[in-house]
């Protein structure tokens, strides 16, 4: 026996329980209706485990820590700050390590907090079980269920585990977090194929789905690791996700500058041997130029860019959890988004009323709520067509188990969704539902059931005993014999009703037909049946939909703008996904909607057939959550960067695959934890936010490269250019330190607080292989950090060879022009084609001041007797000053030229 159960537990989850018959189930388990006993449960409970999802251990912050210094520029950092030490230098060493201390510090404080919120995918499944053991209903804890539990379903209830129904009245399911439907799942107990999706499983319960109406039982047939969400968890802990961009970047580009560095030390030790230096004379120059050449603040004024971009982002309502993402959602090419919830408002709504005549009215609005109007297609109808509305609406509200009241300034529902937007309608319609039903005599009803697919209500009015139905128009039209044209009862013309059904259903509307008429039998009944539904009028059509996010168009328009592709990815109908994708502007006219079933033909993710599917497509209907990791995989693989939306589990392991995952606010616990961002308001727009915040990021990071690599670069040109001329350094380590830290320690920082420059969000994505060092970057850098340098050593050369002053004087005049030149080329740095002169000093006051504090500093270590020991400085006269000033002024004056020159070419291309 022990032997059998362990073969059932590897194979759980593998065998189609839907496609049994109720007595196989029942086998294959060794159980029955009356359930197991307590020591065949705790048999089972050692065999199969726990119904729980295995925690997730969260890093230590020691772990976190450490995680931060692996990185190749804190590599090339620390190996500076070894050599310092090995020179006695220890000035140096003590700067560069708490630069590196104060990366790592600030680094784990953020990735900390992100993981403070361990994963709660397993409160999926943790909740309260109603069982049937040893022939009697109990409540247990559903970490207690096993294989074989006979389980009892009830509105409200919390599925606990994966269960094949066996027993079902009435009962319906909210499946939206798994999959993406947003109507409540109608149950039954057929057996179905072996291939149905899991979104037309009508006879299996989800783990973690929400009971919506009525009663049921089933058989448990998988729990924890083997339900539907025990899988996704799987894909989850086996899937890597995207690298972001900008890391990608900065690991080449750090790379790169490795490269150089070590270059240019070869090099110049090798200058210095051929002119006969001493070793130790060489080894303190080398370590000299790599102090100057080496970024070391970059990793700080990275931290602080994205942080600052982060601030910016959560009064945007994006709540970023790794700092990374920042940029990430800047660098993408394409948004795959969710239906149900993040482009919808996930609430039905009445959008059209066809009468039987062939009167149309508009409804607008959108949501549980009475806002909105009731406009007739035609403005010639007449009185008699609104009171023919007016009749469908009382039928409508007459058979219906909802409720919707506006309290104060909010509206509170309950009930089918359905029913809701039928009271919505009656709402806008000017009806008070509550008076209304007040004033019904109420004989008896017929409850809305998924098998019938219909609700009716028997009331009485002047003696007489009336019907109101409504449900799936097939359904309704078989009570009906007439029909109500021009306020007169006519034969009914089933096939023109069924035509007028299809054609609101091809654009996307889920059609609903209201019936209503005289009970011949006029008697009262304790229960009344389907059999006394007969010759009813048919009194019209409804067609429903989940409408649109007001502001989800102008965002889809906005991210076409910015060049990335908007692709919807759902669960939902193809015809109602094709409808909203074209509201929305995603699909083309020539652009069909895939669905998971072709995605099934197509053959395996890597054919080229599934790839040409992808490819051909923006919408994709009706697939499951691995098809959705598939096709982000293969988005991926096309080279594009990925940002996938979602709220529900079935998003989850998408969002963890992709290059970024954006989770929705109302979402699960599941989305929020796998995602690197959450949009707070569920609002798509709040995305194209995050998008142009991103891109904001990234400027910001390019400007503070820029800024630290050419003003490192121009250090560089001025020892190599003084040692070929055979003159001293023109500056010392400790110079070349304090130059850093006075002016890119405060300037760079300073730099990342710059405000977004306008048309961020009308370029087009970068390219995914573009490197951080482009064209662009290396031509501006070249220029400023040439003629920084060159303007340095040209100043360097003359006061040394005309002997205007001493060796250590000419060192601080060339340490001030320096400064100078620093303080005025990060002006520069703000925009990369916008000339200084025209950015608004608002833009960032916070450079305004770093730049006097970095001067104002400079100056005080003139005056300051400690700091003139330490920096081999003295006092500058004001002429000396005023003098230098007006030199440092040049760096200012080229790139001005250089932007106008870089602009004209730009503009000739296009």
């Amino acid at each position: 026996m022990e032997h059998i159960k362990k073969i059932h537990a590897l194979r759980l989850y593998e065998e189609p329980w839907y496609s049994m018959d109720e007595q196989s189930v029942y086998d294959e388990f060794k159980s029955n209706i009356d359930g197991l006993d307590g020591e065949e449960v705790s048999h089972r409970l050692t065999v199969y485990g726990q119904n729980i999802l295995p925690a997730r251990i969260p890093p230590t912050i020691l772990a976190i820590f450490f995680h931060q210094l692996i990185n190749p520029l804190i590599f090339i950092l620390i190996a500076a700050a070894i050599a310092s030490l090995a020179i006695g230098d220890s000035k140096d060493a003590i700067f560069i390590m708490i630069v590196i201390l104060l990366n790592s510090v600030i680094g784990t404080y953020q990735e900390y907090n992100a993981e403070k919120s361990a994963s709660r995918l397993q409160n999926m499944i943790r909740i309260k079980a109603k069982v049937r053991r040893n022939k009697r209903e109990q409540e247990i804890n559903s970490e207690d269920l096993v294989p074989g539990d006979i389980v009892l379903l009830e509105s409200g209830a919390k599925v606990p585990a994966d269960l094949r129904l066996l027993q079902v009245n009435n009962l319906t399911a909210d499946e939206s977090f798994l999959t993406g439907e947003s109507i409540a799942s109608e149950k039954n107990t057929g057996i179905l194929d072996k291939d149905t999706g899991v979104s037309e499983r009508k006879n299996m319960a989800f783990a973690g789905s929400m009971i919506t109406s009525g009663r049921g039982t089933g058989i448990v047939v998988g729990t924890g690791l083997e339900t539907q969400v025990g899988m996704i968890a799987k894909k989850i802990a086996t899937s890597e996700s995207g690298k972001p961009p900008l890391l990608l970047r900065m690991e080449k580009f750090t790379k790169q500058i490795s490269i150089i560095v070590l270059f240019i030390s070869i090099l110049l030790s090798a200058i210095l041997m051929y002119q006969g230096f001493k070793v130790s004379a060489i080894f303190f120059a080398v370590v000299a130029l790599a102090v100057s050449a080496i970024p070391e603040g970059l990793p700080v004024a990275l931290t602080v860019a994205l942080s600052i971009a982060t601030q910016r982002m959560s009064r945007r309502n994006v709540i970023v959890r790794k700092l990374t993402a920042v940029e990430s959602l800047g660098s993408c090419t394409v948004i795959a988004s969710d239906k149900t919830g993040t482009l919808t408002v996930n609430q039905q709504t009445i959008r059209k009323i066809l009468l039987p005549d062939g009167s149309f009215f508009s409804i607008s609005g959108e949501g549980y709520n009475g806002e909105g109007e009731i406009t007739p297609e035609k403005k010639e109808n007449t009185e008699r067509e609104w009171k023919d509305l007016q009749k469908l609406t009382e039928l409508s509200i007459t058979a219906n188990e909802g409720s919707l009241v506006k309290e104060q300034d909010r509206w509170n529902y309950h009930g089918d969704s359905m029913d809701v937007a039928f009271l919505g309608m009656a709402c806008k319609a000017g009806i008070d539902t509550e008076d209304f039903r007040r004033g019904l005599k109420l004989c008896g009803e017929i409850p809305y059931e998924s098998e019938h697919k219909f609700s009716a209500a028997f009331y009485e009015e002047k003696s007489n005993i009336f019907v109101a139905a409504k449900g799936a128009v097939e359904t309704v039209l078989n009570f009906c014999t007439l029909m109500n044209e021009q306020n007169k009862p006519v034969e009914l013309n089933r096939e023109k009703i069924e035509a007028q059904a299809e054609e609101m259903a091809s654009k996307g509307l889920r059609v609903l037909a209201v019936a209503g008429g005289e009970y011949k039998e006029n008697k009262k009944k304790e229960f009344y049946e389907i059999s006394d539904l007969k010759e009813l009028v048919f009194y019209g059509l409804a067609g429903f939909i989940d409408p649109l996010r007001p502001e989800a168009i102008e965002a889809v328009n906005k991210c076409k703008d910015a060049g990335i592709k908007v692709i919807m990815i759902t669960g939902d109908h193809p015809s109602t996904a094709s409808v909203i994708a074209k509201e929305l502007g995603i699909a083309g006219e020539n652009k069909k909607t895939v669905t998971g079933q072709q995605l099934n033909e197509s053959g395996t993710p890597d054919s080229p057939a599934f790839e040409k599917l992808v490819c051909s497509s923006n919408v994709f209907a009706r697939v499951s959550p691995t098809q959705k990791l598939e096709i982000v995989d293969m988005l991926m693989k096309e080279g594009e960067f990925v940002a996938v939306t979602g709220d529900g589990v079935n998003d989850a392991p998408a969002l963890s695959r992709a290059n970024i995952g954006v989770a929705m606010g109302s979402g699960t616990d599941v989305a929020k934890e796998i995602s690197s961002m959450i949009i707070a308001d569920d609002n798509f727009s709040s995305i194209v936010s995050g998008v142009e915040e991103g891109r904001f990021a990234y400027d910001n990071v390019r400007k503070v490269i820029y800024l630290l690599i050419s003003t490192g670069a121009a250090e560089v040109i001025l020892f190599l250019a003084s040692v070929l001329a055979g003159l001293p350094l023109p500056l010392l380590a400790v110079q070349l330190l304090w130059l850093n830290l006075v002016t890119n320690g405060i300037q760079d920082v300073a730099l990342a607080f710059e405000g977004g420059e306008p048309g961020a969000m009308k370029r087009k994505p970068r390219k995914t292989d573009e490197k951080i060092f482009n064209p662009q970057m290396i031509n501006q850098t070249l220029v400023s950090g040439i003629t920084i340098g060159l303007i340095a050593f040209v100043s360097w050369y003359w006061l040394i060879k005309n002997n205007v002053m001493s060796e250590e004087g000419a060192r601080n005049i060339i340490l001030l022009l320096m400064v100078l030149m620093q303080n005025f080329h990060v002006f520069n740095c703000r925009s990369e084609f916008t000339s200084a002169f025209r950015i608004p000093l608002s833009r960032n006051y916070i450079l305004i001041l770093g730049v006097l504090l970095a001067q104002g500093i400079h100056i005080l270590s003139l005056f300051s007797p400690f700091m003139q020991k330490i920096l081999y400085v003295k006092k500058i006269a004001f002429y000396d000053w005023g003098l230098v000033f007006f030199i440092a002024l040049i760096i200012l004056i080229v790139m001005e030229i250089f932007k106008l020159i870089n602009n004209y070419f730009i503009t000739s291309k296009k």
